[in-house]
């Protein structure tokens, strides 16, 4: 069995997208998967499955989401050992950045370099980031809300869906998916 951490994009932000955990893991289950856990509201799902491709897996997710409970949202899907690696790696730790600064932007895939190249980088000090793959790395010192580097910026900048967590949230993923 492959353990996977699904990251839904939008669930319960204000009045939208509204699911309750115990719905969303029901849902998980019925899709045949096993020891399912959510954590905390935003949609996070670690479970085990058999599926080892992830772009038909979060199809199936996604699919499962709009016929059973009416939502339009999308799955973002990292392994264990993806997930693993991404926090061994992540260069803002490595330098003993204040962990409640820290972030990571979730991409479905990897940017296009001839789309990420011809699109100058503002300044966005203090705010630092670091690309590696489908994951961005961000330190935002004077909090995530203040930042220009949000969500909807890595999506215009990459052309592809992306959702953020914080490192707390994302370090109790990694340990939720058995590490």
């Amino acid at each position: 069995m492959n353990t996977c951490v699904a990251l839904l994009r939008g669930i319960n932000l204000g009045n939208r997208n509204k699911v309750g955990m115990a719905e969303l893991a029901g849902l998980f289950v019925a899709l045949g998967h096993s020891a399912v856990r959510t954590h905390l509201r935003s949609g996070n799902v670690v479970f085990a499955t058999a599926s080892t491709d992830q772009a038909r897996l979060a199809g199936d997710i996604e699919a499962a989401l709009a016929d059973e409970l009416g939502l339009a949202v999308r799955v973002l899907l990292r392994d264990a050992a993806e997930l693993r690696a991404l926090v061994a790696a992540n260069p803002f730790v490595a330098r003993g950045a204040d962990p409640a600064a820290l972030h990571v932007t979730f991409l479905a895939e990897p940017p296009d370099p001839a789309r990420w190249s011809e699109r100058p980088v503002p300044d966005t000090r203090p705010d630092e980031f670091a690309v590696r793959g489908r994951d961005v790395y961000l330190c935002c010192p004077a909090g995530y809300g203040r930042t220009t580097l949000n969500n909807a910026f890595w999506e215009r900048r990459s052309g592809v869906p992306a959702t953020t967590r914080n490192w707390r949230t994302v370090t109790a993923l990694l340990a939720m998916a058995g590490d």
